[in-house]
């Protein structure tokens, strides 16, 4: 195998028994970019040089035996997080000569833990979408089939590890964005509680929904990456002080006896049959691992999508009003004056699903509809918060479909908002009740396409969510299939 198809522990293993080196390493990687990037395009930036000097620089730490938990690890940014001295664009023409002054804290904890940045990756306009088509610098294509989406928002930073363009990556998940493109990659993806991991540095799109997470090759990756990833930061006003365990002791334990909640209001018409046949043949794999599977249920979900698309557009609204073409980013250069300025700024800068979420979140907000719109949508949140916690009373994780079908074609949906709201049907209840949410890949349609389980656990419980990801993962000997790029 390539050094480009390997894992995160299996390169840490080469690389502390010396038979290869972070130069090594970040050099396949970069080949592997050069190979196949003009077809995927995972990528808005490429950091090859800072890349290579920081391989070298950890050569020499190496050398002298001080070996980090990602040394020698190239791992992708999605294009949301701040990196001091390299543009941060949003996926957004607004930002698209945006340099940050400062580093995600996100930025901060992978650097420390040894790895080494590939680039920043492609996403949907300040993460709203479900497919990477409203990147200002042009779409994704899933490398399973390149005439096909490969999710969003986090797009790029899941096509980017599912084509071996890294070895691991950074994406955020507002209603969907880390779940959502892993399961349509064939790939891990981790949305952690709320609070769990810092949004210091991470452009806003929601401020009560966001959450930063890794996108990784196998579950064992995943672990070593929430260890590096979760923990209180004093900067963030939502990051949470909660003890973080070690996610690696999770992985490989057995789920005997566990009882594992099949909801069933999330195996509804509309489910792909090909993708409802995976996950039942899933939940048998489970209750062969020790699991026993009970029905349960989360009555408010039939509401999730009307929440989330009132609660999501109006702090969208909010957060977008700082770019207005005075202090950063894109300027209009054809004003007359200042309030025409603000206007031709707003107007040419955002792409089109911006200006309809703004827009959106603008009347939800405005005199006269708060109450019935914001405040009630809240009101519900609650209620549906309150349908998880009334569950895991009875079960210890809930299992269910990361989506209702595999990868759709470009442009498929670009035209049907509603139908693109849809793709993230059963993720986002699990950003509205701020719990996490892991999705593990579970087979492949009979065109070849992956297909995602979820699992749900409690507040902060991680470590579940490795632990049965891992049983899951280890018993039911998924084909290891490679995209024929």
């Amino acid at each position: 195998m390539e050094l480009y198809q390997l894992t995160i522990h299996e390169l840490q293993e080469k690389i502390k028994k010396g038979e290869v080196t972070a130069t090594q390493v970040t050099q396949s990687v970069f080949e592997r970019i050069d190979a196949v990037e003009g077809k995927v395009h995972s990528y808005i930036r490429l950091m090859k040089d800072e890349a290579l000097a920081t391989a070298a620089k950890a050569d020499e730490e190496i050398k002298n035996g001080n070996i980090k938990p990602l040394t020698g690890i190239p791992i992708a940014l999605k294009d949301i997080v701040c990196t001091k001295g390299i543009p941060t664009t949003c996926g957004s023409h607004i930002l698209h000569n945006f340099v940050p002054p400062y580093n995600a804290t996100v930025v901060e904890k992978l650097r420390d833990a040894g790895a080494i940045f590939v680039g920043k990756a492609n996403m949907d306009e300040f993460a709203m979408g479900s497919s990477t088509e409203t990147s200002y610098f042009g779409p994704t294509r899933n490398p399973w089939d390149l005439e096909r989406i490969p999710g969003g928002s986090s797009g790029g930073s899941a096509a980017a590890v599912a084509a071996d363009e890294c070895i691991a990556s950074i994406g955020s998940d507002t209603g969907g964005s880390i779940r959502q493109p892993a399961a349509l990659c064939g790939i891990v993806g981790l949305k952690p509680t709320y609070g769990r991991v810092s949004r210091f540095g991470l452009i806003a799109f929601a401020s009560s929904l966001d959450q930063i997470g890794p996108f990784t090759k196998d579950v064992e990756d995943c672990a070593i990456m929430m260890n590096v990833l979760a923990g209180y930061d004093p900067r963030e006003s939502t990051s949470v002080k909660e003890d973080v365990p070690d996610y690696r002791q999770f992985a490989g334990r057995d789920i005997k006896g566990w009882k594992i909640g099949i909801p069933k209001e999330y195996f509804v018409e509309g489910i792909d049959p090909e993708v409802n046949t995976a996950i039942k043949n899933a939940i048998a794999v489970i209750e062969q691992s020790g699991g026993k599977c009970v029905d349960i249920s989360l009555p408010h979900t039939q509401y999730c999508l009307a929440v989330y698309y009132i609660i999501a557009p109006a702090e969208a609204c909010s957060n977008l009003a700082r770019y207005d073409g005075v202090k950063y980013g894109f300027r209009a250069a054809d004003a007359r004056d200042l309030l025409d300025m603000y206007k031709k700024t707003r107007m040419q800068g955002f792409g089109a699903e911006v200006k309809r979420r703004i827009m959106i979140g603008t009347y939800a907000l405005s005199a006269g509809y708060y109450d019935a719109y914001y405040k009630k949508a809240s009101q519900v949140r609650a209620l549906i918060k309150k349908d998880f916690e009334e569950a895991f009373k009875k079960c210890d994780v809930i299992m269910t479909p990361t989506t209702p079908t595999a990868a759709f074609k470009i442009g498929e949906k670009t035209d049907d908002p509603l139908q693109m709201y849809l793709s993230d049907i059963f993720t986002i209840s699990t950003n509205l009740a701020g719990i996490p949410g892991i999705s593990v890949p579970c087979g492949f349609t009979s065109g070849g396409l992956p297909v995602g389980v979820q699992f749900l656990a409690g507040h902060f419980e991680e470590g579940k969510l490795i632990q049965i990801a891992s049983a899951y993962e280890k018993n039911a000997n998924i084909e290891k299939r490679r995209p024929a790029l």
